[in-house]
C-alpha cells in the first residue's frame, strides 16, 4: 500500500481526457484502487479520480459517510470504486453549492450540479452497477467524472466571485448564518 502524489492545479494531467480501463480483473488495477483508497483517506477527501494521482484512466472512488460498527464499537468507512463511470441526470433540477478539490487544496468554489443522477460503472469484479443518488453523492460523482474529462470545478463556477480560500469562505458563511438568525 502506498500514498500516491496528488496532482495540483497547473499540472497538465488534470486537463487530459482519461482513457477507458479495458481489463478490469487485473491485479495492478486492484493495487491501484487500494493505493488510491489510502491516498483519499490520508488526504481526508471524499472523492478521488485517477488523473489526480497522475494515472490517465477512467477510475474514481468516493467514500460514504461513516457507518457505526456496533460489534467493534468503531466508525466504519466504506469506499466505492467506479471503473469507466458515466452518469445521467434524473431531472433538470440543479443545486448551487460550495465544493473543494484535493488538486486545489485550501480553496472552495460554488458550482452548479444536478441534484439527482443515475450513475453506471463497473466494480472491481467487472460487474456493471447502476445506482441513483442525490445530494452530496450526486455532487461528488459529477465532480470526479469531470476530472475524467479533464475538467476542474474552477471552470464551472456559478460566478467567478464565488471562489476563495476555504477558511475565508467558511468564516463568511458562518457570519452570514449568525446575522440571519438575529
Amino acid at each position: 500500500m502506498s500514498i500516491l502524489k496528488i496532482a495540483k492545479i497547473g499540472h497538465p494531467v488534470l486537463l487530459k481526457k482519461s482513457e477507458p480501463v479495458k481489463k478490469i480483473q487485473k491485479e495492478e488495477l486492484k493495487r491501484l484502487i487500494v493505493d488510491m483508497t489510502h491516498t483519499l483517506l490520508d488526504a481526508n477527501g471524499i472523492g478521488l479520480a485517477a488523473p489526480q494521482v497522475h494515472i490517465n484512466k477512467r477510475i474514481v472512488l468516493f467514500r460514504s459517510q461513516s457507518i457505526n460498527d456496533e460489534e467493534n464499537n468503531k466508525k466504519k468507512i466504506e469506499i466505492t470504486p467506479l471503473i469507466n463511470p458515466s452518469y445521467t441526470n434524473n431531472s433538470d433540477e440543479f443545486e448551487d453549492d460550495w465544493e473543494g478539490c484535493l488538486s486545489i487544496p485550501g480553496m472552495l468554489g460554488k458550482v452548479r450540479r444536478f441534484k439527482k443522477i443515475t450513475y453506471k460503472a463497473y466494480n472491481l469484479q467487472g460487474k456493471l452497477i447502476k445506482k441513483s443518488v442525490e445530494g452530496l453523492y450526486a455532487r461528488v460523482i459529477q465532480h470526479e467524472c469531470d476530472h475524467l474529462e479533464g475538467v476542474l470545478y474552477t471552470s464551472k463556477l456559478v460566478d467567478p466571485k464565488d471562489f476563495g480560500f476555504a477558511e475565508e469562505v467558511q468564516n463568511y458563511l458562518q457570519n452570514e448564518k449568525r446575522n440571519t438568525k438575529k
